[in-house]
């Protein structure tokens, strides 16, 4: 009876360990699962730590997209959490790129951007069709992508950072204020800008004064514009403030009336941010939004103030890993490779 008693206790030992043992990898593996799966995962303090990065990746353009995060990678110690935009034929292809090239290390996460919230909100009339693509219109969007951070950066894509991005973050907002822009007057006048033919810097550039509805508004024409491609935004007065709303109400304004400026072809997105911002944003350091570097291929600016440049924007139609354009150099020294090889430099002798 003894053996019997213990035999039978050594039995109950070995169920009570198996079933532990099955009980620890079914929470386990829950957890991991979790981890994985749950975007709202993130400690507070780990988002505070964090400086979000929104940045487009659109299919014929991708290698600006990858040159840029490479570019704003290097040079800082920052944890920089990239949200890399794409449309659903492309994700694929951007997670590819990123993995498979020397961006595997960042941190990123891939988001979905749906084009059906555009629709019936663009007319198909710009004279530079290539601003009417969907992922042009994400920065309308921001809240609806970005759940967990109270302030995000958004760059375009045709950017190259030189400076460390932590400065961009901090560019302190005003009280009340959903966003921060580079105005179009503060250029430095080292740049000669003005020298470039066609370039406009008031909102007579982007707005339609023919029309009664913006003449209703009582912005004068001589006001200067600013550039939302590079942009530093509060979400929590952007969400209080309805911003997104009020962004495609004056979309909707547009399709109806025609209401802005064929004379740029920009005003696709330019406009309805300088109507719904007039007045209500703070501003970023100069050096922070060097921009037109695509604007006229004969026109080259200074290597020393280049060198001085946090930020360079090749705005306009002549973009760095095309030709013709201007300062190629500066861009190709952060172009990542399309482990695909789609992707590919256009110049002369290529």
């Amino acid at each position: 009876m003894a053996l019997l008693r213990k035999i039978n206790q050594v039995l109950l030992f070995l169920l009570i360990v198996t079933i532990c043992g099955i009980l620890y990898k079914k929470v386990h593996r829950g957890t991991v699962l979790r981890n994985k799966t749950d975007d709202d995962s993130e400690t507070p303090e780990d988002m505070e730590d964090e400086i979000p990065v929104v940045i487009c990746a659109a299919a014929g353009r991708m290698g600006a997209a990858m040159a840029a995060i490479n570019s704003i990678y290097s040079n800082t110690d920052a944890n920089i959490l990239f949200y890399v935009v794409g449309l659903r034929n492309t994700l694929s292809r951007i997670r590819k790129w990123i993995e498979h090239s020397k961006l595997r290390e960042i941190n990123f996460k891939i988001v979905e951007f749906n084009p059906m919230v555009l629709k019936g909100k663009i007319r198909p009339d710009s004279a530079r069709p290539e601003l009417l693509q969907p992922l042009n219109f994400v920065r309308f969007y921001l809240p609806l992508l970005i759940h967990q951070h109270e302030k995000v950066i958004y760059l375009d894509d045709d950017v190259i950072v030189q400076g460390d991005i932590q400065e961009l973050y901090d560019t302190t907002l005003a009280l009340g204020h959903a966003a921060a822009f580079s105005d179009d007057c503060d250029l430095p006048s080292s740049q000669d800008i003005h020298r470039l033919v066609g370039l406009q810097n008031t909102y007579m550039g982007y707005l339609d004064y023919r029309k009664k509805t913006i003449k209703d508004l009582g912005i004068s024409p001589s006001t200067c514009s600013f550039n939302p491609g590079v942009i530093v935004a509060n979400m929590t007065e952007w969400k209080h403030q309805r911003i997104t709303k009020q962004l495609e109400k004056w979309m909707q304004k547009n399709v109806e009336e025609n209401l802005y400026s064929s004379s740029l072809g920009g005003g696709v997105a330019t406009s309805p941010m300088l109507i719904v911002f007039h007045g209500k944003y703070s501003t970023i350091n100069p050096l922070w939004h060097i921009r037109h570097l695509g604007w006229n291929p004969d026109t080259r600016y200074s290597e020393h103030f280049l060198q001085e440049a946090k930020l360079l924007h090749w705005n306009g139609r002549h973009k760095p890993w095309d030709f013709p354009s201007v300062h190629n150099d500066l861009w190709e020294s952060w172009f990542v490779p399309d482990p695909a090889g789609i992707f590919k430099l256009h110049h002369p002798n290529s």
